[in-house]
């Protein structure tokens, strides 16, 4: 029970494998299943994940080599990060990561790719694998040799960061001191939210705008990636040594800052004066200073104006009331009252909410089109790269038009301005503008279609059946990876899809655990279907994580060959769940009136007693339900109740003839999300109808006992005392009560005797 207790069914046999078979099931096993475990002792295992650094001065430091399915191979050099050199430093027991680099070898020889990004967030780096490929760059890593206790001092020494060649220190080209070298940062598709890592370290206001400079010939630079910024990973741990003409420009307001808030855009308002920073009170800021502070910051107008919103004072309050006319283009450039006010009535800081402008425009309604965003004052198209339908769900959102429906894109004749917002990025939950980077020249924008409907609630994620599948391997669970989309049944590029995420996929075909992901080379391109493993990995389904692409390259997935063996995907090490159509036959009796009846098939209950049904089932894990189903001529019924102590009751107080039919059990319970069911075998009732016997079964008794009563009167005292016309009344009597009674055939002759001797 190291990773939990049991919850699927258990029901397998002894396993006597020799440790050479290549699967389980090809080991022995004993002749009968085993049906129930003692508490404690469902199977937990950890297998290792081999990892070692070669060709160093010592075992913490050299090239990076990974054991998958059995074959030791280096990784491929070029784009980790420290924090991702910290895994494998970590792994070994070897302290902090203290440099990351790549070795050029002569030839290209076969090695295994790690997705950088996937190992950041938390994952084992055999999840982040993905498919194999030849290379002639290695990756080195140099670990410091000694474990270092707790998490490292992200903070930067304040001069390892700075901005150059600007307008003032909080904007210009940024630098980063590293390893001892102070390079330029790599430009490329830095986001406004880790421009305001930047910012902030710098004690300057809010980021206000990314960009590139081109330079004339390649230098040395450090290249960092937006998403190990987001992930709140230090720049030099993000820091890996590359070469580029590009260089990345930020730009942040001087004096202008918003705090605590769900975007760029939104916070507790602060302004520096003095090198201080001081929160405002609302009674010294209206309408007219908000547009000037939402200007300044390169956002839309003011949406929402109000103390407190993003929590209340934390900076000194010392700010001037602001006198703005709203045409300003910072607010210090605003007048201000002469004395600055000391204090802010509780819930009275500045809260402000600036708008973020979104819109489709070229479609037939307002819910479809080419996305537009304004940015700095400027409305641009986004450039088209083949947004995924959850990047999309964000613009449908924002503009009240329901889910995403397709994404595209639409290429012009020629080049334009457009903004490029990366993916990824809003997939994490952030907003639209905080994803935006640097503008770029492009014929290509990106077109979105909403369903115009707002949705309730969450849309559901479970494909259907058909629409991913596995081909061309030895089984439903190996081949190449298609996924039908939009119509179109496509094959999926190869990218860079983790194991990670192809377990997704071996769980939503019922399969084992993910073993191995790889790809296949085609001699032309072809239309296929790109998915990320960031969006896949955030919980999404695979049709979410689409988007249309190109190439000759094919993903394809292995997965243990059945769900008879398979990992749960709580982690990386986890419980070992052996599943399949194991339930005990549930148990039916029944009781009349109390008194329980031996089992049988066939049970006759009088109409109107009370008549019990109970289902039960042999202990083997707690929980579930017990249905009674009901079949009659009139139709099926059924009836639910929560299994108590593995049983349930269903009561009948007064039966009844629509009561006669045919009756079982069916058990249910969940487990790993897993329905399971079984079924017992029928009972079938019949409900007699007793009452006419019963009347009968009284009033003939009766009946016989007055015809007795007249014949003794009629021997014994009309001979004596009786007269002919009461003789012809009782006669008639007699009759009419025969009537009522048929009498038997030696009473009918003792009438005709006594008619005979009155005569």
């Amino acid at each position: 029970a190291l990773y939990g207790d049991v919850e699927a069914p258990v029901g397998t046999k002894e396993f006597q494998c020799g440790g050479n078979e290549s699967a389980l099931l090809d080991c022995r096993s004993s002749g009968s299943a085993r049906n129930s475990c003692s508490p404690g002792e469902a199977v937990g295992l950890t297998c290792s994940e081999p990892v070692r650094l070669v060709g160093g001065d010592s075992r913490c430091g050299g090239t990076v080599e990974v054991k998958h399915l059995r074959e030791w191979r280096p990784v491929e050099g070029g784009d980790w990060y420290l924090e991702t050199a910290a895994v494998v430093c970590e792994h070994l027991d070897c302290g902090s990561a203290v440099s990351v680099g790549e070795r050029k070898e002569s030839s290209e020889r076969a090695v295994w790719r790690i997705d950088p990004d996937c190992g950041q967030s938390g994952s084992s780096l055999r999840d982040c694998l993905t498919s194999s490929r030849s290379s002639s760059s290695l990756q080195t890593v140099s670990c410091s040799g000694v474990q270092a206790e707790g998490k490292p001092n992200l903070t930067e020494p304040d001069d390892d960061v700075r901005l150059v060649g600007g307008d003032s220190c909080c904007s210009g080209e940024l630098e980063v001191k590293h390893q001892g070298q102070r390079r330029p940062v790599e430009g490329g598709y830095w986001t406004l939210k880790a421009a305001a890592v930047v910012c902030e370290h710098l004690d300057c206001g809010s980021a206000v705008s990314v960009g590139v400079r081109w330079q004339s010939s390649e230098r040395d630079v450090w290249g960092i990636r937006s998403h190990c910024v987001h992930s709140g990973s230090s720049l030099t741990e993000c820091a890996r040594s590359s070469h580029s003409q590009y260089i990345q420009t930020v730009t942040c307001s001087d004096s202008v800052r918003l705090l605590n808030g769900t975007s760029v855009c939104s916070g507790r308002l602060e302004v520096k004066s003095n090198q201080s920073w001081s929160s405002v009170c609302q009674a010294d800021f209206d309408q007219q200073d908000a547009e000037v502070v939402c200007r300044e910051l390169g956002c839309g107008p003011p949406l929402l104006l109000q103390g407190a919103l993003y929590g209340d004072m934390e900076a000194p309050v010392g700010t001037k009331e602001f006198q703005c006319g709203g045409d300003e283009s910072a607010l210090l450039d605003c007048r201000s009252s002469g004395s600055a006010r000391k204090s802010c009535s509780p819930g009275e800081a500045v809260g402000l909410t600036c708008s973020e402008p979104v819109r489709l425009v070229g479609g037939d309604s307002h819910c479809g089109g080419t996305v537009e965003v304004e940015h700095l004052g400027e409305w641009r198209p986004v450039e088209g790269d083949g947004w995924p339908l959850k990047t999309a769900a964000v613009v449908c959102e924002h503009l009240d038009c329901g889910s995403a429906v397709s994404v595209g894109e639409r290429e012009e004749s020629s080049r334009r301005h457009v903004w490029w917002i990366y993916p990824d990025c809003v997939q994490s939950g952030s907003s639209l503008r905080d994803c935006l980077t640097s503008s770029l020249s492009s014929p290509f924008s990106q077109t979105v279609s909403c369903s115009g409907v707002q949705a309730e609630g969450k849309p559901n994620r479970t494909e259907p059946d058909d629409d991913v599948r596995l081909v061309g391997g030895d089984s439903r669970c190996s081949g190449e990876l298609e996924v039908k989309h939009q119509g179109q049944r496509r094959p999926v590029d190869p990218g860079h899809l983790t194991l990670k995420a192809a377990a997704v996929v071996c769980k939503h075909l019922d399969c084992g655990s993910a073993v191995s992901v790889g790809k296949r080379e085609e001699s032309s391109e072809r239309d296929v279907w790109e998915i990320g493993s960031h969006c896949l990995q955030s919980g999404s389904s695979l049709t979410e994580c689409v988007r249309s692409s190109h190439s000759q390259s094919i993903q394809s997935v292995t997965c243990s060959d059945s769900s008879w063996f398979r990992a749960s995907p709580v982690s990386s090490p986890s419980i070992i769940s052996v599943s399949a159509d194991l339930l005990f036959q549930p148990n039916i009796s029944a009781s009349i009136n109390g008194v329980s009846q031996d089992q049988q098939q066939d049970l006759r209950v009088p109409k109107g007693s009370s008549f019990t049904i109970s289902c039960s089932i042999q202990p083997q894990y707690p929980g579930g339900s017990f249905q009674l189903t009901f079949t009659s001529s009139d139709g099926a019924h059924n009836h639910t109740r929560p299994a108590v102590n593995h049983s349930a009751d269903f009561l009948f107080a007064v039966v009844e003839p629509a009561h006669q039919g045919s009756y079982s059990c069916v058990y249910h319970v969940s487990v790993f999300s897993h329905n399971f069911s079984s079924e017992s075998g029928l009972l079938s009732v019949t409900v007699p109808d007793l009452t006419g016997l019963i009347i009968r079964g009284i009033l003939l008794p009766l009946v016989l006992l007055l015809e007795n009563l007249v014949l003794w009167f009629y021997w014994k005292v009309l001979p004596e005392g009786g007269g002919a016309s009461a003789d012809r009344t009782t006669l008639k009597w007699w009759r009419w009560s025969s009537e009522l009674e048929p009498l038997d055939e030696e009473l009918l002759k003792r009438e005709e005797l006594w008619e005979e001797r009155r005569s």
